[in-house]
């Protein structure tokens, strides 16, 4: 039996599964987008599993990432620069969801 989930819905689950800290809205929002487009290009329902999605996917600034990932931006002038440079790094080696307003990046795990 399959239920449809709306963005409330997804939303939700996180709260209810007492993981509403782990994103911010934005970022669940990039978060369910990215799933609705992964259902719509395989032609496969997924699942919701909040647990499994707070382990394989993370927001964090560009700055964290580069720092945890070594990612090198010497040569880079700006932060603007610096965020592209981490956004291909992450592009080349997982995937990437979406950025947030806040200058967050959220991201698949690897």
């Amino acid at each position: 039996m399959k239920q449809t989930i709306y963005e409330s819905d997804f939303i939700r689950a996180f709260e209810n599964a007492g993981r509403k800290d782990q994103f911010t809205r934005e970022a669940l929002i990039a978060l369910y987008e990215h799933f609705e487009q992964l259902e719509a290009d395989t032609g496969e329902e997924l699942e919701l599993d909040v647990i499994g999605i707070c382990c394989d996917y993370c927001e964090d600034t560009f700055e964290n990432i580069a720092e945890n990932y070594s990612i090198d931006l010497i040569g880079c002038v700006d932060d603007l620069e610096r965020e592209l440079a981490v956004i291909d790094y992450l592009t080349d080696h997982t995937f990437v969801c979406g950025t947030c307003d806040n200058g967050r990046i959220v991201y698949q795990q690897f």
